[in-house]
């Protein structure tokens, strides 16, 4: 038999997530802008490059007891590295911590039964927060890994911001590309990113629609209930 993990587990640990959902939000824009720092400072910035330094090992290990707390309260053991796989990346990838947020999407396909047409605004809110927040992420790591490349075509960081909007919508005007192994990945990221994000949008966008003319129509045609 499968090992489940106890009522009491399940409640601690939602009720966990739900006390330090805000302060991780903070947490992981602490580090964004210390990796900003980091990126965009020039290298005599001194003491700005110590500080982005400690604020982003810092809040890493914020992450770090965050995903150890949770993986004890679930009561799942090493199960919870694979059933929490993108809790599991974002730890170890904390760039990709603005994902997290895509997951009020799945609480929303999940409750088709009681839908609410504020829990649909909720996800597009959250979606395009995601994204802005990703595609920072991503224009800072981008323009890292290649402004100092040969034949690089990202000099500049408001090249990298062009590239991630570009890609992010899918338009890919193809007059900034990667062209370093590392920057190309994370392009792959961003584009895989970028189409589930505008998927969430777009549906929930749509549903939202429904709803609002089904209970128009209820409203004009109150016999058909």
């Amino acid at each position: 038999m499968s090992e489940r993990p106890a009522p009491e587990a399940t409640t601690a640990s939602a009720r966990w997530e739900q006390r330090t959902e805000i302060p991780l939000f903070a947490a992981g824009l602490l580090f964004l802008a210390g990796y900003a720092v980091r990126v965009l400072a020039p290298r005599d910035a001194q003491p700005w490059h110590d500080i982005s330094l400690t604020l982003v090992w810092s809040t890493w290990l914020l992450f770090l007891t965050d995903y150890l707390t949770r993986l004890r309260l679930s009561g799942l053991g090493a199960r919870f590295v694979r059933t929490h796989w993108l809790d599991t990346l974002v730890l170890l990838l904390p760039l990709l911590r603005p994902l997290r947020m895509v997951q009020v999407y799945t609480a929303v396909q999940h409750r088709r039964d009681r839908p609410r047409l504020n829990l649909y605004a909720r996800v597009m809110a959250y979606a395009g927060m995601t994204a802005a927040l990703l595609g920072l992420a991503a224009s800072l790591a981008v323009y890292h890994l290649e402004h100092r490349a040969p034949g690089a075509s990202i000099l500049t960081f408001g090249d990298a911001v062009w590239w991630a909007c570009a890609t992010l919508t899918t338009v890919g005007y193809g007059d900034a590309t990667p062209v370093t192994f590392w920057g190309r990945v994370v392009a792959a990221g961003l584009m895989a990113c970028g189409l589930a994000l505008l998927g969430a949008v777009t549906g929930s966008f749509s549903s939202w629609l429904i709803q609002t003319f089904t209970r128009e129509d209820e409203g004009r045609h109150p016999e058909r209930g």
